[in-house]
């Protein structure tokens, strides 16, 4: 009789046990989950607004070092820039603190925003023209004139498959270098020769030296 009551009691137990257990690992679905993180992130930054164009006033800057042309008409809201060299030689505004404004277009006055401004330069120790001087047409079947132009922009006026030639006039034999140092003082074949692939010949000097 003992041993039967301890087994009831050991098989109630038992039961009791496997109760708790299912209750623990079956739940309700659809109760939410109160300790989990929320649904919805919060929005991220907004995208910056880009200011809307505008009229301003663009000043004179003729006369001003390069450099501070260019800060000046940032700072008025004009920021497409840009400059070429005065005098035609096809030279880069490397460093801006050593050229100066001699003209620049458009004028000044009352503009877009967004209006290109071109200055035309030179060095600091040149003087400015009374206007741009105009580089050479790029030569067509014609070849163009290139007198008194300088190397540089006359090698860009030719085909580029052109053979070409640079030779010191002064009989020195030095080499031409830096071509925008030097100027044109003759072609060959000359100017107004068709040009059908011939091979072109520059004879050049210094612009401080005479041809």
């Amino acid at each position: 009789m003992h041993h039967r009551h301890t087994a009831l009691a050991l098989t109630a137990a038992a039961l009791l046990a496997l109760t708790a257990c299912q209750d623990v690992s079956t739940g309700d679905a659809s109760k939410p989950n109160s300790t989990g993180p929320a649904s919805s992130a919060a929005p991220g930054p907004s995208a910056p607004r880009v200011p809307a164009e505008k009229d301003a006033r663009l000043p004179d800057f003729v006369g001003k070092g390069l450099q501070s042309a260019q800060d000046q008409a940032q700072a008025a809201g004009f920021y497409a820039l840009k400059s070429h060299d005065a005098l035609g030689r096809g030279r880069q505004q490397v460093l801006d603190r050593s050229w100066k404004v001699c003209s620049q277009t458009p004028a000044a006055g009352t503009r877009p925003t967004s209006t290109t401004v071109d200055f035309g330069t030179v060095k600091l120790e040149e003087s400015c023209p009374d206007a741009d001087v105009r580089e050479p047409d790029r030569a067509g079947g014609t070849m163009p004139n290139l007198v008194g132009k300088s190397v540089k922009v006359a090698r860009e006026s030719l085909p580029a498959n052109t053979s070409l030639t640079v030779e010191d006039s002064s009989g020195r034999g030095r080499m031409v270098l830096v071509e925008s140092n030097w100027s044109v003082c003759s072609v060959t074949p000359g100017a107004g020769t068709a040009l059908d692939g011939q091979p072109v010949t520059i004879s050049a000097a210094k612009f401080t030296e005479s041809c």
